[in-house]
């Protein structure tokens, strides 16, 4: 069969190798001034930068996305490499009059590539499932921490066992700063009990390579072994709201000998507290803890100077009537939400938390209300 004359296709072939070569300086260039390296660029395909993880469980992850990477890396140049191959190797030529040989099937070709993908998926489905034994394995903990996501903060509950039947040793009520986060010791087992109050969130720690949905009505556990001791930034992984942004955890990994220290004042502290719920606290002790408990969960929307953001519908604390007004109206604000959860309700916080955050409110930044100080016993009285 003949085919009707057309024009030379060599120039074609050499502007489509310009145009490839163009684009790739460009890219080249372009990162470069961005003071990108072939290694950063390289790493940036990993996760973590291609640092690795820092518990147990997370060297079988990154095995498992290295050889996925790789496979996937040989197929793309494999077939991108056949595509241009052939488009070069069997484009029409000037001098081609006649159809060439028409191929209507070929088994031996048809038989490789439907054998090879059967044989990738099922190793990689072998190894997937060798992964997932060893991240979901259980293990006997030394440390039981029940971890509580609520719109939108995360709060750390302490287990002297295993959930659901434990008692609550202490509670890590703000998720970052000094007196807050996740604390745990390096080189011990540790198992975490995910619960929601209200829709699902997700514990996601980049560096443990892990992420687990907190689904409300389920309790989900994970177990590892934080093997270096360090500080490691996190962040709710499932969207939970418009502040779903501003849903840090931090996880502070101490040597064995300092958690020890750090767990006995902090049920030293619990204990003194449960002794006395009544304790009427000085002003300033309140004001100074409600600046943490402020600045860990409620500087994102109301602002650290307290001016607010009317563009997310955040009030101004300054001077604002519910703070100056009457101390228990404010009480239920922060207890109970408002405003079809524009302002989400932070039942979650301790009584000492809310009274101290509230105090905090009523004597910064001018604020000079007429009841400036709530006691937690007046926070716990309010609770329904």
């Amino acid at each position: 069969m003949s085919m009707p004359p057309r024009s030379r296709t060599g120039s074609g072939a050499l502007l489509a190798g310009l145009i490839i070569a163009l684009v790739v300086a460009v890219s080249i260039i372009l990162l470069a001034a961005s003071g990108a390296t072939p290694t950063s660029v390289w790493n940036s395909f990993f996760p973590v930068h291609n640092e690795g993880g820092v518990t147990d469980r997370s060297t079988s992850v990154q095995g498992l996305y290295d050889i996925v990477f790789y496979i996937a890396v040989a197929i793309f140049f494999l077939v991108e490499g056949l595509i241009v191959w052939s488009a070069f190797r069997y484009r029409r030529k000037a001098t081609d009059t006649e159809l060439p040989p028409q191929t209507h099937g070929n088994n031996l070709v048809e038989v490789i590539w439907t054998i090879v993908p059967t044989i990738i998926v099922v190793f990689l489905f072998a190894l997937s499932w060798q992964t997932l034994n060893t991240v979901e394995a259980k293990v006997t903990s030394d440390v039981h921490v029940r971890a509580v996501a609520a719109r939108f903060q995360w709060s750390f509950e302490y287990l002297d066992g295993a959930a659901p039947d434990a008692k609550v040793l202490f509670t890590q009520s703000l998720p970052v700063g000094d007196d807050g986060g996740l604390v745990l010791p390096v080189g011990a087992p540790v198992t975490i009990d995910l619960r929601s109050e209200d829709v699902i969130h997700a514990f996601y720690v980049p560096k443990f390579l892990f992420k687990r949905d907190v689904v409300p009505g389920k309790t989900n556990t994970f177990s590892f072994t934080v093997e270096d001791a360090g500080t490691y930034r996190g962040q709710c992984a499932e969207l939970c709201g418009k502040e779903h942004g501003f849903m840090p955890i931090v996880v502070e990994v101490k040597s064995k000998e300092d958690y020890a220290k750090w767990a006995g004042e902090q049920k030293q502290k619990a204990t003194a507290a449960a002794d006395d719920p009544n304790k009427v606290w000085d002003v300033k002790e309140l004001v100074a803890h409600g600046q943490q408990v402020f600045n860990a969960n409620c500087a994102a929307c109301h602002q650290p100077n307290g001016t607010g953001n009317a563009a997310i519908g955040a009030p101004a604390l300054v001077g604002d009537k519910v703070v100056m007004g009457p101390r228990k109206a404010q009480i239920d604000v922060v207890l109970n939400g408002q405003n079809n959860g524009k302002m989400p309700a932070w039942r979650q916080l301790s009584d000492v938390d809310i009274a101290s955050v509230i105090s905090y409110t009523r004597n910064s930044w001018g604020n000079q209300a007429p009841e400036n100080v709530v006691q937690p016993a007046e926070v716990k009285g309010e609770r329904k």
